[in-house]
C-alpha cells in the first residue's frame, strides 16, 4: 500500500480573547529595560535567564503574543514561523520533528525502540518519546523555544538535532487574574472545529499562588474514506486536558513549584491519502480510483494518547549560586488501531492462502504503556561574576511495555484448512486465537549523566563557553512473539549499553551594542538499540539474506559547526546562521521487503548544511512583520553495497528523508486598542514548505 501523509488544508478561523489583569508578563518585555527594548526576549536555553541576543548559538522564541496572533494550536502550526524546524504531521499527537535537516527518515508507529532526534521539554521536564512526543496545547504558554543544533551537553541524548522547550506561565504571588480563549474554524469549507480554553491565577496567602489551566479542542477532519469502515472527515478528533501548578516561597531564597498535567488526545482516523489499496484500485474487475484526500477502510481506525505528568521544581539561592532540583514522573497510555486488512491480505497472498483468508477484515492494534522517572540536580552561578558556570547530574528510568495484536476473526479456521487442523493454535505461543501476529516487548531503560558548562568573559566584548556531558546508558528488552506470521520468540532477552562524552565550544563577540557574532562546534548523540527479529515465516530467501544481518545498531553521533550573527535596533531584529553538520552512523529506518518488518541500521556518513534567517520589522506601533526561511542540503555521503542500494535508496548524494530543501514564511499583524482592557488584531501569513521524501527508498 502506498500512501502519503498530508498537512491540513487552508483553515479559516475566528479567534477572540478576553484578558484582565493578566498574571504573566509577556516574554518580550521581561528584560526590565527601557521602553525601546520591546524586541528583547528572555529565554532559558542555557538553563539560566538570558536574552536571545546573549545566547551564543541559533535560537528562536515564539512568545505568547506571537502564538496568539498566528492562531497556532499545534507545534506544526508554530513551526512555519521557525527557520530550520520541520514537522511531518502524522495526525493529532503524532508528529515527526526535525531540526536543520537531521532526520532518520520515516519513524513508524510500530518501532518502539527508536529514539527521538529532537528533545522536547515542558519547562524543566523532558517529555519527548520518538514519534509519540505529546502534542501539547499551546494555550497559556509564555513562549516556545527552539534551540537549533545538538544540545547534548545540557539536554542529553534526545537532542541530537536540537531541543524544543514549552515554557508555561508560572503562578504569580499576589495576583488575581486570568484569560479565556474561544475559537471556531472551518477546515477547507468542510468540517467544523473549535476550542474553549481558560487560565486562572489566584493568590494563596502571602507566600503562595496557584495557576490552573483547562482546555478542550475539537479537530475538524479533512480526509474521506471509501469502504465498509469509511466515512466523511474521518481524521477528526479531540484534545482536552489541563494543568495545576502551585508556587510556594517559604523564604526569600527558596521557591518550590509542584505541578500536575493531564491531557488526552483522540483521533478517529489518520491523515493519509492513498493512491492504491489492495481492495480499491484500477486493476479490479470494477476499477476504482481515489480522489484527493481519500483512502479506503475495511475497518475504522483510531488513535488515543492519555498522558499524566507530575513534576516538582525546587530552587534555593545561595550567595553567588542557585541550586535547582527537577523531579518528574510521567505515566502514558497510547493506542494506535489501524485497518490492517490490506497488510494481512497481501501477506496471505504471498503465503498462498485462499481468497477467503485474503478478504478478511484485520485490525492491527499497537499499545504502549509507559512510566518514566527523571531527576536532575544542578548548581549554577549567579550573574555577578565574569565566570558563569553550571554543573549538574541527571538520572532517568523508563519502563515501557509495547504490545501488538492482529485480530482477524475467522483467520484460524480458513488457514487450518490449508495448513492442517490445529496448526494455527500450535504456533500461537500462548497468545489468543485468530491473530496471526502477536508480540510483547517490555523495555527497561536507565541513564545517568554528569554535565557542566562555563562561560568566561575574556574581554568586555568577547566570551568563551566550554561544556561537556558524560553519559552512561543501559537498555534491556525482552521479546515474545506468536502467530502464523511471527518467529515464535519466547522471552528472548536483548541488552545494549553505551557511554561517552558530548562536548561543545562556543565563541561570542559583541561587535557593537546591537550586533553580536557567534560560532560554535558541538557534538550530539543518539542512543543505539536492538532491532526486532525479522518475521521469518513470511520472508522470501532473498530478503532474509539481505536484511537478516541487522540485529543491533550503534549510537548515532554528529558534529555541528556554526557561525551566526544577531542584530537588533529600534523597530527591527535580524538573526542569521550558517551551519554544517557531519553525521556518523546515522540511524535510518527501512522496510525489510517481504518480511513485513522494519529495521534500523547505521549509515556510515551523512551531512546537512545550510543557512537560516529570521527578520522582524515594526515600522509603527502595533504593526509587525516577520520573515523566516531556511535553505538546507541534507544528503547521504555513503553508498551501500550491492542490492542494498537498490532496496533502500541509500547512495552518495541522495537526500535524507522528511527534510524540505527550502522553507519560507512571511507574516504580518496589526494590533489596536478597542477598550481599556481589550485589544483587537488582524494577522495574515504565507508559508511555503518544499518537497520531501517519506523514506530514502522513495528516491
Amino acid at each position: 500500500m502506498q500512501a502519503k501523509f498530508m498537512k491540513a488544508p487552508f483553515r479559516t478561523a475566528l479567534l477572540c480573547g478576553v484578558a484582565a489583569g493578566l498574571c504573566s508578563v509577556p516574554a518580550y518585555a521581561q528584560d526590565g529595560g527601557d521602553d525601546d527594548d520591546d524586541n528583547v526576549i528572555i529565554v532559558t536555553a542555557t538553563k539560566r535567564d538570558s536574552t536571545i541576543q546573549d545566547i551564543p548559538f541559533s535560537i528562536n522564541a515564539q512568545t505568547e503574543e506571537a502564538i496568539q496572533r498566528s492562531g497556532a494550536v499545534t507545534l506544526e502550526d508554530l513551526s512555519r514561523n521557525v527557520a530550520g524546524l520541520s514537522i511531518q504531521n502524522l495526525g493529532p499527537g503524532q508528529s515527526q520533528v526535525s531540526v536543520r535537516g537531521v532526520s532518520a527518515g520515516q519513524v513508524v508507529r510500530d518501532q518502539p525502540g527508536v529514539k527521538e532526534q529532537v528533545g522536547v521539554y515542558l519547562d524543566e521536564s523532558v517529555i519527548s518519546l520518538s514519534l509519540f512526543t505529546p502534542d501539547l496545547d499551546l494555550f497559556d504558554l509564555n513562549r516556545v523555544e527552539t534551540l537549533r543544533g545538538p544540545q547534548g551537553t545540557l539536554f542529553g541524548s534526545g537532542s541530537v538535532g536540537g531541543t524544543i522547550r514549552y515554557i508555561t506561565n508560572q503562578p504569580e504571588l499576589g495576583v488575581t487574574g486570568g484569560q479565556v480563549e474561544v475559537n471556531g474554524n472551518l477546515v477547507d469549507g468542510d468540517d467544523l472545529g473549535y476550542h474553549f480554553k481558560g487560565a486562572l491565577n489566584v493568590p494563596l496567602g502571602q507566600n503562595a499562588a496557584a495557576r490552573v489551566v483547562g482546555y478542550y479542542t475539537e479537530y475538524g477532519g479533512f480526509i474521506n474514506a471509501e469502504g465498509p469502515g469509511g466515512g466523511q472527515d474521518i481524521n477528526g478528533g479531540e484534545r482536552y486536558g489541563g494543568r495545576l501548578a502551585i508556587r510556594f516561597e517559604p523564604g526569600d531564597m527558596v521557591t518550590i513549584t509542584p505541578r500536575v498535567i493531564y491531557q488526552k488526545v483522540k483521533a478517529d482516523g489518520f491523515n493519509r491519502q492513498e493512491i492504491f489499496n489492495l481492495y480499491y484500485n484500477e486493476f479490479l474487475t470494477a476499477p476504482q480510483s481515489f480522489n484527493e484526500r481519500e483512502q479506503y477502510l475495511q475497518l475504522r481506525e483510531a488513535f488515543e494518547d492519555e498522558t499524566f505528568i507530575a513534576d516538582l521544581v525546587a530552587e534555593v539561592a545561595f550567595d553567588g549560586a542557585v541550586l535547582t532540583s527537577v523531579t518528574s514522573y510521567t505515566d502514558r497510555s497510547i493506542l494506535v488501531s489501524r485497518d490492517a486488512s490490506a497488510l494481512t491480505g497481501s501477506v496471505s497472498v504471498d503465503l498462498g492462502y485462499p481468497d477467503s483468508a485474503v478478504l478478511l477484515p484485520s485490525n492491527l492494534r499497537d499499545t504502549t504503556e509507559l512510566e518514566s522517572f527523571t531527576q536532575e540536580i544542578r548548581l549554577a552561578s549567579d550573574n555577578s561574576s565574569p565566570l558563569q558556570w553550571l554543573i549538574g547530574g541527571f538520572y532517568s528510568k523508563v519502563d515501557r511495555f509495547y504490545r501488538q495484536r492482529l485480530p482477524t476473526p475467522g483467520y484460524d479456521a480458513v488457514t487450518d484448512l490449508v495448513l492442517g487442523a490445529g496448526l494455527s493454535a500450535a504456533v500461537a505461543n500462548g497468545f489468543g486465537a485468530d491473530s496471526p501476529f502477536n508480540s510483547d516487548l517490555p523495555y527497561d531503560i536507565e541513564q545517568i549523566a554528569i554535565f557542566g558548562e562555563a562561560t568566561y568573559a575574556l574581554t568586555d566584548r568577547f566570551d568563551l563557553t566550554v561544556g561537556a556531558r558524560y553519559y552512561d546508558f543501559e537498555e534491556v528488552r525482552v521479546i515474545t512473539t506468536g502467530g502464523l506470521f511471527a518467529n515464535g520468540d519466547t522471552g528472548q532477552v536483548d541488552e545494549t549499553s553505551s557511554d561517552g562524552v558530548s562536548p561543545r565550544v562556543l565563541l561570542s563577540y559583541d561587535v557593537s551594542e546591537n550586533v553580536t557574532l557567534n560560532a560554535q562546534a558541538s557534538k550530539g548523540f543518539r542512543l543505539g538499540g536492538v532491532n526486532d527479529p525479522l518475521n521469518t515465516p513470511v520472508c522470501d530467501p532473498q530478503d532474509l539474506a539481505l536484511f537478516g544481518g541487522f540485529q543491533s545498531y550503534d549510537d548515532e553521533t554528529l558534529w555541528n559547526y556554526e557561525i551566526g550573527a544577531k542584530t537588533q535596533g529600534e523597530g527591527f531584529y535580524a538573526n542569521v546562521a550558517g551551519f554544517y553538520t557531519d553525521i556518523s552512523n546515522l540511524q535510518v529506518t527501512l522496510d525489510a521487503g517481504s518480511c513485513s518488518s522494519r529495521i534500523v541500521f547505521n549509515v556510515e556518513d551523512a551531512h546537512t548544511m545550510g543557512i537560516e534567517a529570521e527578520i522582524g520589522l515594526s515600522p509603527t506601533e502595533g504593526l509587525d512583520f516577520v520573515f523566516s526561511g531556511s535553505l538546507i542540503e541534507a544528503e547521504f555521503d555513503t553508498t551501500l553495497p550491492g542490492a542494498l542500494t537498490t532496496a533502500t535508496g541509500i547512495r552518495d548524494g541522495n537526500r535524507l528523508a522528511s527534510v524540505p530543501e527550502f522553507q519560507l514564511t512571511a507574516s504580518g499583524s496589526y494590533e489596536w486598542p478597542i477598550a481599556d482592557v481589550a485589544t483587537a488584531f488582524i494577522a495574515a501569513s504565507y508559508s511555503h514548505v518544499g518537497s520531501r521524501f517519506t523514506q530514502p527508498a522513495d528516491q
